[in-house]
């Protein structure tokens, strides 16, 4: 089952840093140990959230390595290692491997734009590289390319290649390819959580979960009940956090502010290009 491989309930993990950009390791220990008390049974380590165009090769490793320790089997622990440099993201998936990942998670190949049968070749050669399986990360504002439909079905063809985190918001292409494959759809769009557990997604991505995991498996747990009822209000209370955090300025730099508020990690600090929030 795609619970056992990945969760149900995955967070976009920021990465705490100290004000001189350094990873911070009491960050790291507070927020894993928050993470796994509110209910997260999936960390993304090493994400777009986690700041990873400023990661080095050596800190993604060190992170998914300490996080994996952390976690202690507790939650899976899923590695962000996509760039745009095939040659590249198969070393980070090694890596990862070797560091203790649970999954991989790959996105789109950005900046570059290749056609989609390099996206293809792409995702498979880092799919062919190690033996975890693999969720395929849909981002074309970010990536500057999607991944359309007949290349998710050709390459949900792939053993290892299991899950797509959609973050394009097409929920019909969503449900089409669901409905055409065996791969599993997380959310990764926090505005659009409900939408697309209703429309049979296996689970979440979010952002958000880094502060309110445990509202998010309320939400996950209402939907697979049937109890769309209460969905809708959990959705609802989590409307003004879900606006903060992804609305008011940029996901990454507004959920540190939070978390950093909360007292859950002791800095809000990120790296350039990203600034701090100067408003809590």
């Amino acid at each position: 089952m795609t619970d056992l491989l990945f969760g149900t309930n995955l967070v976009a993990m920021v990465t705490p840093m100290e004000p001189d950009g350094s990873v911070s390791r009491p960050g790291l220990d507070g927020l894993v140990d928050h993470l796994l008390a509110t209910g997260c049974d999936g960390i993304v380590v090493g994400g777009t959230t986690g700041e990873s165009p400023t990661l080095t090769d050596t800190e993604s490793a060190d992170l998914v390595r300490t996080v994996s320790r952390l976690v202690g089997g507790r939650a899976k622990v899923i590695a962000g290692v996509g760039t745009n440099n095939t040659a590249t993201s198969i070393e980070r998936a090694r890596e990862a491997s070797s560091a203790g990942a649970d999954a991989l998670l790959l996105v789109c190949p950005y900046y570059s734009r290749p056609t989609q049968a390099g996206v293809i070749a792409h995702c498979t050669a880092v799919a062919d590289a190690t033996e975890l399986p693999v969720m395929l990360y849909d981002v074309p504002a970010r990536a500057g390319i999607a991944m359309e439909p007949s290349t998710l079905l050709e390459l949900a063809c792939h053993p290892r290649i299991r899950a797509v985190k959609d973050a394009k918001g097409d929920l019909f292409e969503a449900m089409s390819v669901m409905a055409r494959s065996p791969l599993a759809y997380y959310c990764g769009i926090d505005e659009l959580n409900l939408p697309y557990l209703a429309c049979g997604a296996a689970g979440l991505v979010s952002v958000v979960g880094n502060v309110a995991a445990d509202r998010n498996a309320a939400l996950i747990q209402a939907v697979r009940d049937g109890d769309l009822k209460s969905a809708q209000v959990i959705q609802s209370e989590l409307i003004p956090l879900t606006e903060r955090i992804m609305r008011t300025s940029q996901g990454a730099i507004m959920a540190k502010a939070v978390l950093a508020e909360r007292g859950i990690i002791p800095h809000a600090s990120v790296r350039l290009p990203l600034l701090e929030a100067a408003f809590a």
